[in-house]
């Protein structure tokens, strides 16, 4: 599983990151960064719930 973030809709509002902040970190400048692109199976449920509460739907989940 992959996270993919279409940097063109993310706005840095940082809900993904309170959802799951081990994986993601919104920097000073407002620009997100993804802190492990690949995580385990077991992170899938928490992975899912910043994708749905992304409000600008800038996160998705890629199966490999």
């Amino acid at each position: 599983m992959r996270i993919a973030v279409d940097r063109s809709r993310c706005t840095g509002l940082g809900l993904c990151e309170a959802q799951a902040p081990d994986l993601f970190d919104v920097q000073d400048d407002g620009s997100l960064l993804v802190r492990d692109e690949h995580p385990g199976e077991e992170r899938r449920t928490d992975l899912m719930s910043a994708v749905a509460g992304c409000p600008t739907q800038a996160l998705s989940i890629i199966d490999e």
